[in-house]
């Protein structure tokens, strides 16, 4: 069963990107281990949780809603990784570090589709990953990296490429074998990556 929600707003940046924000969960400040969810469409495969922006919404708040809504933690929300850009699918995901600190026993979607968590170790993680969302790999790459990296990665765009892989929950994937590809610059930010256009879920493609 796919997760749906009907009412929900896709948000636009300037560029016309879609902007989504997502979590990497992390057991404790080792950040040795990472806890994953069951994707809505192949729940036999595993993804990071994260959505869609909402109207008005900050993207830390955005990502703090999705882990909740999809994996039933709650815990302190740590450094910003940047945003991925994926060009193919036009959509720029902000991801974030979240030490957890409470695992729900039942939450939204545990309820309402069956998603599972579990959590794996990074190199497990990235195996799994490698399966069905290769492009996720790059938020824990980028996650060991700021961590012994001193210097602010949050105006970072990491560009990041499958051509047949789809990042967004609930869409069809194509199965594929290739790597992601991914190239970092750095892109001063004044704000106007802000700027935001509703259109309402069901209108966009």
């Amino acid at each position: 069963m796919v997760k749906e929600k009907p009412n929900s707003t896709r948000i636009y940046d300037k560029d016309g990107y879609r902007r989504r924000a997502a979590c990497i969960c992390v057991r404790s400040e080792e950040e040795a281990e990472v806890l994953l969810v069951t994707s809505s469409r192949r729940p036999e495969l595993w993804i990071v949780p994260g959505g869609g922006v909402e109207p008005e919404e900050e993207s830390s708040l955005t990502a703090t809603r999705e882990v909740l809504e999809e994996a039933g933690v709650l815990g302190e929300l740590g450094r910003c990784l940047g945003i991925f850009e994926n060009t193919e699918h036009k959509h720029r995901t902000e991801v974030f570090v979240m030490v957890v600190t409470q695992e729900l026993e039942e939450w939204e979607d545990s309820k309402t589709i069956g998603r599972k968590r579990q959590w794996f170790t990074i190199e497990e993680a990235l195996t799994q990953l490698a399966r069905h969302k290769p492009t996720q790999r790059h938020y824990l790459q980028q996650m060991r990296f700021s961590k012994n990296n001193a210097s602010s990665t949050e105006n970072c765009i990491h560009v990041v490429s499958n051509a047949a892989d789809d990042e967004l929950e609930g869409e069809s994937v194509q199965p594929t074998s290739s790597t992601a590809r991914t190239a970092n610059r750095t892109e001063e930010t004044d704000g106007t990556d802000q700027d935001q256009q509703e259109v309402p879920a069901e209108e966009s493609a």
